[in-house]
């Protein structure tokens, strides 16, 4: 929710990327001429939207399943949007466990939040908006 009321209109990302940079989960740039070095993530731009992402990306160590609860949540959703997530689902529990063997967990989530704003990015790109109620 914090995400679709900070965000709103999706459509004006053209891609991923900008959505990550808008957020502030992108690396910094550290260049002198042609010599180009990266390194943690700007911290710039919605730090709400940021706690929030980083937050949910700590769930992604576990492993995927569906539960009875989400199974309930999931009851009236549309069937690509429940493929985004369970591709999500596995994807990144897959790339956490792939990086928490080499960084700290730390870094390894904020990676995953990352890479989750792609999903996220994708899935509100496919679905329509709803049209606003009327008072």
């Amino acid at each position: 929710m914090v995400l679709a009321t900070e965000i709103s209109d999706w459509q004006r990302f053209a891609s991923p990327r900008q959505l990550m940079a808008y957020l502030g989960l992108v690396p910094r740039e550290h260049s002198s001429g042609a010599q180009g070095r990266r390194g943690s993530i700007t911290k710039a731009g919605n730090t709400h939207c940021q706690h929030v992402l980083v937050q949910a990306a700590w769930a992604y160590r576990l492993q995927p399943k569906i539960s009875v609860a989400l199974k309930a949540r999931q009851r009236g959703q549309s069937p690509v949007v429940i493929a985004h997530a369970w591709k999500a689902q596995h994807r990144l529990y897959t790339f956490y466990q792939r990086l928490a063997f080499r960084r700290r967990p730390q870094i390894a989530v904020v990676a995953v939040a990352r890479e989750f704003v792609g999903f996220l990015w994708t899935v509100m790109r496919d679905v329509t908006p709803l049209a606003p109620a009327t008072t």
